[in-house]
């Protein structure tokens, strides 16, 4: 992302990984203290274990804001995904990855609830997308009659341990006038399917080379739907 050119993108749509191995309580673990099977990331990504020190993975996601904010057009907006969770019985609201960058809003991604093990808080039905703008943007024309809260469901059709749906994606960028999306965390390709079905071109990037693989070939299985 630091090799584009400044202001060379409209709009970024992105899902960062979320540390969620590196926990200090229950995590993916069951109640009685032993692994939840079901959950895929117990292994973290492909090629990334998840578990970075608290310190170091808020300076990087910090990092790659700044640099998503230096490809941004004046008028340009990230659609930042991310999920809240209790550490050491304590809210962690992601502030300190986004503290000093230009937050707008915060929409609220409802899904449905999946298993909690903790007896210390409610089960988590939400995540979060923080809407970080530059000066000048704006949504496209009637999209500010829009709800903050938005019903999607989750992705379950999909080998990635941790996609996101299509259709929230889209809703991201339909909302906009966006021309060239970006998403810097591809993963799936997701970002790039929802960015073709609004017609705009996409730019994404993905170290994985079994994820890049996944992605091309959801990408072109979403091209023969929508020639049909």
């Amino acid at each position: 992302m630091n090799r584009m050119p400044v202001g060379s993108v409209d709009l970024i749509v992105t899902s960062p990984p979320y540390n969620l191995r590196n926990s200090t309580g229950n995590g993916m673990k069951d109640g009685r203290g032993g692994k939840w099977a079901n959950a895929k990331l117990i292994k973290g990504y492909e090629n990334h274990d998840d578990c970075m020190p608290h310190e170091e993975y808020v300076k990087w996601q910090r990092d790659c804001i700044a640099s998503m904010m230096r490809v941004l057009r004046e008028d340009g907006a990230i659609f930042y995904n991310h999920k809240w969770r209790v550490q050491d019985g304590v809210l962690q609201d992601r502030h300190d990855i986004v503290e000093g960058f230009p937050v707008r809003q915060i929409i609220i991604w409802k899904r449905s609830g999946g298993f909690n093990f903790n007896a210390g808080y409610f089960l988590p039905t939400y995540e979060v997308i923080y809407l970080i703008c530059k000066p000048d943007f704006r949504l496209a024309d009637k999209a500010n009659a829009a709800g903050d809260v938005w019903q999607i469901p989750q992705e379950n059709n999909n080998p990635h341990p941790a996609p996101f749906p299509i259709e929230l994606a889209q809703r991201c960028i339909q909302s906009t006038n966006a021309k060239i999306v970006l998403d810097p965390f591809m993963g799936s390709g997701t970002t790039a399917i929802a960015a073709e079905v609004c017609k705009r071109d996409w730019i994404g990037f993905e170290l994985s080379k079994d994820y890049c693989k996944l992605a091309r070939e959801r990408i072109q299985a979403s091209r023969r739907l929508m020639k049909k």
